[in-house]
């Protein structure tokens, strides 16, 4: 494997557990991209958010995204990351994009009372729904191949591996 895989879906979809698999599969390092943002920042994200806005933070995404793009790895992205058009680009350019896409309700289940995410921690169950329906269609436009979220996550792991070895 040469390029990075970057995972990206709805949050809660199971990026980072299936990431993690995935990249001990390959052998390659695993990232999740919101936990590398906070290591650069020194600060966790509900703090960025806080203290220095949405903007800043997906500023900090699109920085990363094309320094990771650089490396052999599986980056987790944010549920956030693939809608600027510009970190869909450069993931590409870095490599493979794969969508998990896993419904509602089970994303739902997974963060509904995660205080670590902002967006979720803050929002009803309807206005999450329709942010999972806007984002739906920018993820399949922003991805080279989608999973589906109702597989195992070593099912998963198993399509990522064949995927970045050309299988």
């Amino acid at each position: 494997m040469t390029r990075t895989i970057f995972l990206c879906g709805f949050m809660g979809c199971g990026k980072s557990t299936v990431g993690k698999l995935a990249a001990k599969q390959l052998g390659v390092e695993f990232i999740d991209l919101d936990e590398h943002i906070e290591q650069e920042e020194g600060m966790s994200i509900p703090v960025i958010f806080c203290k220095k806005g949405e903007d800043y933070f997906r500023d900090c995404e699109t920085e990363q995204i094309k320094k990771l793009g650089e490396k052999s790895a599986v980056v987790a992205t944010g549920g956030g990351a693939m809608l600027r058009e510009e970190n869909a680009q450069a993931a590409r350019a870095g490599g493979k994009v794969i969508f998990i896409d896993t419904d509602f309700e089970t994303c739902y289940e997974r963060i509904k009372d995660d205080p670590h995410r902002p967006i979720a921690y803050n929002s009803t169950k309807q206005q999450l729904k329709e942010r999972f329906e806007q984002r739906r269609p920018v993820y399949l436009a922003h991805s080279d191949v989608t999973l589906e979220g109702d597989l195992s996550a070593v099912q998963m792991a198993k399509l990522i591996k064949d995927t970045a070895l050309g299988k």
